[in-house]
């Protein structure tokens, strides 16, 4: 059986190629020039999506878009813009429109709306088996955390652009993964870049590629990462950092639909969601003149606030527990729990560098733990007072123990925080090796020597790749 689509406008050239377009997808469209007679329509048949104008005859189509979203919740609704009205579109993109396409309409982009639109159609599974993908990915029973997971929901059926805002160490990324992967783009790439990392020389590259000679060292043509992403989701880390020439180029972008490769003359047209993040208050960037205000409307036209850990305690030891079974299964160090004093104590604890932090914490207590007991001791929690200076700058922060791996890290974190952990690493590993040759690779006498425990021992032969 066909899709059906309503749609509604009062130009009949306008109706008429929507109608082929439509009908040449195998869609029957159903076709109405006012509010009236849309709202007649869907009282007749039950429609799989719906195009509408934004100026009719008889009503605004901002109104038409609010009221359909009461009344037909399910039903991707895509306004139909004037060229240069993009104010609009983002209101309707506001109040719940799936998606926009501009006058003169052309025919590639509209497909592509249509096709990712009709993804959505649900079935009786699908919802199901999201909700439980998002429950155990997102995990946490607090009011806080079910609200951020059913607004997930609501916008992965959805194409406009998410700014997703919270502190160092939220899990911004996981979130941005769960839009992707609970909407209508699950089947395309999901591409996360950390905007910061990336030399201002080679941003305009690594955006929208470029040809073979474009300039110096350009041996290879390459692929920019929004054409990676096609069909799927771009998602930008620390967009704050963007240096503001490419901060024009990637609003055009997002704006027309196309790019073009450093060193082309042709255009491309792209189709890809944006979704965006930073650790800092970007609409004090826009006031500081570090962040374009017109770049800043089209990035933030709905804005999810990932909560602290500090406004779901009551989360921790759900989190803590997961973390640790992670942990000690990827090392071989099943059946380590942790004890109802350590859980009590990570549960007052202020935790300012939130999930990445506990997970480091927890890392750490494994390590140097004696026992199959975790304990308050083997924490070993700064002080309240002590300052605790947590990365912010890493691309992934997963809410769950998921350890997604990112495109790439800040050049500062490369050269100061790679660069010393490397050296220690370094260094561990050239005494545990003396210590395990000078015992003929006898581990426990090794350990002994060492002054560390059996089990961290062998953690640390299982991270250092010396097993």
């Amino acid at each position: 059986m066909n899709h059906q689509a309503l749609i509604i406008d009062d130009e009949p050239d306008i109706l008429e190629l929507l109608t082929m377009t439509l009908s040449d997808m195998s869609i029957d469209c159903v076709t109405a020039e006012s509010i009236a007679q849309a709202e007649q329509a869907l009282k007749q048949h039950d429609f799989d999506l719906c195009l509408t104008d934004m100026r009719l005859p008889d009503g605004n189509g901002l109104d038409f878009v609010k009221k359909l979203q009461q009344e037909k919740p399910n039903l991707p609704v895509a306004v139909i813009s004037a060229h240069g009205n993009m104010d609009l579109a983002v209101q309707a993109l506001k109040l719940g429109a799936f998606d926009f396409v501009s006058k003169p309409l052309k025919i590639r982009i509209l497909r592509d709306l249509v096709s990712t639109a009709l993804k959505l159609t649900p079935s009786p599974d699908k919802p199901r088996q999201k909700e439980r993908r998002s429950r155990d990915r997102l995990l946490g029973e607090t009011d806080v955390i079910r609200t951020l997971r059913g607004k997930i929901s609501k916008l992965a059926r959805s194409q406009a652009p998410v700014y997703i805002r919270g502190e160092s160490g939220t899990g911004k990324e996981l979130v941005a993964r769960l839009i992707h992967e609970l909407g209508a783009r699950s089947d395309g790439e999901f591409v996360p870049i950390n905007c910061g990392a990336i030399p201002s020389e080679l941003v305009e590259s690594e955006f929208f590629g470029h040809k073979k000679g474009a300039f110096t060292g350009a041996i290879v043509d390459k692929v920019g990462l929004f054409e990676a992403a096609q069909g799927g989701t771009l998602f930008l880390d620390e967009v704050a950092d963007l240096p503001l020439m490419m901060q024009v180029k990637l609003l055009r972008a997002i704006q027309e639909k196309t790019i073009r490769p450093v060193g082309s003359n042709e255009e491309l047209s792209i189709d890809v969601r944006i979704l965006s993040a930073t650790h800092k208050n970007l609409s004090e960037c826009v006031k500081q003149g570090t962040f374009r205000e017109d770049l800043f409307y089209r990035l933030n036209v709905i804005e999810l606030v990932v909560p602290p850990i500090r406004e779901r305690q009551s989360d921790v030891p759900l989190l803590a527990e997961s973390i640790l079974s992670k942990l000690a299964s990827n090392n071989g160090l099943e059946g380590i729990k942790l004890s109802p004093d350590a859980l009590a104590t990570l549960q007052s604890y202020h935790f300012p560098g939130n999930v990445r932090e506990l997970e480091n914490i927890i890392e750490r207590a494994l390590t140097w733990t004696e026992s199959e007991e975790i304990s308050s001791s083997d924490l070993m929690l700064p002080d309240e007072h002590e300052p605790v200076i947590e990365d912010d700058d890493r691309i992934d922060s997963p809410i769950s123990t998921d350890n997604e791996a990112s495109l790439s890290i800040r050049p500062t974190e490369k050269t100061a925080n790679s660069g010393l952990e490397s050296r220690l690493e370094e260094q561990e590993r050239q005494l545990i090796t003396q210590a395990l040759e000078a015992t003929r690779w006898n581990k426990t006498a090794a350990a002994r020597n060492l002054g560390i425990t059996f089990r961290a021992l062998r953690y640390k032969l299982k991270k250092l790749n010396l097993e």
